[in-house]
C-alpha cells in the first residue's frame, strides 16, 4: 500500500492561520535581491517587494549587517529612555522631509500605527480650534484599525465592523470637490498622493497645491499619507516633493524599513506641538533595533542614489510596457517605481496567476490594475526579465480570452 502524504504547507496554513488574508500563493523560503525562490526551489523576479517593503531588495548587505549589529548591541529599553539610532533616524527622517527644526517624529511599528498618530494629530488640533471635521478622499486606503479604517474610504472595507469612528467624511478626489467641501470647520485633510490601494491612481494636476493653499486659508492640517509613496519610490524621497508644498504632516513606513517592521509620523511648524506628554504611546515604536536598521536602509538608499535610480528605471518599465503590444493593456499609472498598469478588461488576478506560472511576483489592487513596485535596486538585467516575463504573462491570458470567446455561443443563436 502506498504511503499517504503527510500534511502539506497549505493546510497547515489553512488550519493555524487567521483567514482574513485567504489563501497564500507560494511557501518562500529564501530571497537575494529582486528575486525569492520557494520550499520546492522555484526562483521568481519579485516585483512586488512585500508590497512596496523591501526597497533594497531581500537579504540586503546593509539591512543584515545593520539587524545583527544593533540586535547583538542593544535591542530594545522602551521610551522612557532614548537611544542613539532612534535620536539619528528621527534626524535623518525630518532632513529628507524637508521640516526644518521645529519638525518632530513619532515612531511606531506600521503605516496604520502611523496613520493612527495622525488621526490623533487631526483630533488634537480640532479639539484646540474648535473644529470637528475631517476630510478624507473615496477610494483612500490608509489602514485596517479601527480608527484607519474611519479614514478609508472604502464602504465595503468597513460594512462589517460599523459603526466607525465619526467625524470623517469623504469626498471625491477632485479640486472642486475639495473647495465645496472645506470650510472653518474642518480639523484636517488626509490625503495619498498616489491611491495605491485604488488601482495606483494619481492625484488630479495641481490637487496638493490646491489642498495646501486651501487647508491654510480654512486653519485646517493637511496630513499626507506618505507610506507607499515615500523612501523614494516615485523619484522623490516622498510624494509631496513632486509640486514643492510643505503639509503639517506626513505618515511613513513600508521601505523606510526595507523590510523591518517601522512606521513613523513626522510633523511640520506648529502641528509639532500638538502632542504632549500621555496623548500617544507605543511599547515597541521606535526601539534601537527597527531604528538602526532602517536609518541604515535610509542611508544606503541615499548613498546609491536610489531615488534617482526609482525614477529612471520607473520610465524605463513604462516604456517597455508600451512596447509589448498587448490588445489587453491601456496604458500606465503613477511615478518612479510605483507603477499601475491599466487593463482593458477584468482579468487582473488570471494575469497575476500567469505571471506567478512564468516566475514573476506582481499585484492585482483591483481586476482591471497590475501593480508594479519591485526593489529600488532593480537594473537594466530585472528590467528585461521583467518585460519578457509579464509579456509572456499577457500572452497566455489574451490566449485563453481568444479561447473563451471562439466557445462562447453568439448572443441570439438558436442551439443546434
Amino acid at each position: 500500500m502506498a504511503e499517504q502524504a503527510g500534511p502539506t504547507w497549505q493546510d497547515d496554513a489553512g488550519r493555524d492561520l487567521v483567514r482574513s488574508f485567504g489563501d497564500r500563493m507560494a511557501m518562500f523560503v529564501r530571497g537575494k535581491g529582486a528575486r525569492v525562490w520557494d520550499a520546492e526551489g522555484r526562483e521568481y523576479l519579485d516585483f512586488l517587494a512585500g508590497i512596496a517593503v523591501n526597497s533594497l531588495g531581500h537579504a540586503h548587505p546593509v539591512f543584515v549587517e545593520a539587524l545583527a549589529e544593533q540586535a547583538a548591541t542593544l535591542a530594545h529599553v522602551s521610551n522612557y529612555f532614548a537611544t542613539p539610532p532612534q535620536l539619528a533616524l528621527a534626524g535623518r527622517l525630518k532632513r529628507l522631509a524637508g521640516t526644518g527644526e521645529s519638525g518632530r517624529v513619532y515612531f511606531g511599528n506600521s503605516g496604520a500605527e502611523a496613520n493612527e498618530a495622525a488621526f490623533k494629530l487631526a483630533r488634537l488640533h480640532g479639539a484646540a480650534s474648535g473644529r470637528t471635521r475631517i476630510l478624507s478622499l473615496k477610494d483612500a486606503f490608509h489602514g485596517r484599525t479601527m480608527g484607519t479604517l474611519a479614514l478609508t474610504g472604502k464602504p465595503a472595507m468597513q460594512e462589517p465592523f460599523l459603526p466607525m469612528v465619526p467625524g470623517v467624511e469623504f469626498i471625491d478626489s477632485t479640486i472642486e470637490a475639495l473647495e465645496a467641501a472645506i470650510d472653518d470647520r474642518v480639523a484636517a485633510l488626509f490625503v495619498e498622493p498616489i491611491k495605491g490601494e485604488a488601482g495606483v491612481m494619481p492625484l488630479p494636476d495641481g490637487y496638493l497645491e490646491s489642498a495646501r493653499a486651501l487647508t491654510e486659508r480654512h486653519g485646517a492640517l493637511l496630513i499626507i499619507d506618505e507610506i507607499q509613496t515615500g523612501a523614494g519610490r516615485t523619484g522623490e524621497w516622498f510624494g509631496f516633493q513632486h509640486v514643492g508644498i510643505t503639509p503639517d504632516a506626513i505618515t511613513v513606513a513600508k521601505g523606510i524599513g526595507g523590510g523591518f517592521p517601522i512606521g513613523a509620523l513626522i510633523t511640520f511648524g506648529a502641528a509639532s506641538e500638538l502632542f504632549y506628554p500621555g496623548t500617544h504611546g507605543s511599547t515597541f515604536g521606535g526601539n534601537a533595533l527597527g531604528t538602526a536598521v532602517a536609518g541604515a536602509v535610509l542611508a544606503e538608499i541615499e548613498r546609491a542614489d536610489l531615488v534617482a535610480n526609482a525614477a529612471r528605471r520607473g520610465a524605463q518599465l513604462r516604456e517597455g510596457i508600451a512596447a509589448i503590444g498587448s490588445s489587453l493593456v491601456a496604458g500606465c499609472r503613477g511615478q518612479g517605481l510605483l507603477i499601475g498598469v491599466a487593463l482593458q478588461h477584468p482579468v487582473a488576478k488570471a494575469v497575476v496567476a500567469a505571471a506567478q506560472e512564468q516566475g514573476l511576483i506582481i499585484n492585482a489592487p483591483n481586476d482591471t490594475t497590475i501593480r508594479l513596485v519591485p526593489p529600488l535596486t532593480i537594473g537594466d538585467t530585472e528590467v528585461g526579465e521583467f518585460l519578457r516575463l509579464f509579456a509572456a504573462s499577457l500572452a497566455s491570458v489574451e490566449d485563453a480570452l481568444l479561447l473563451d470567446s471562439a466557445a462562447a455561443p453568439v448572443s441570439g443563436a438558436v442551439p443546434a
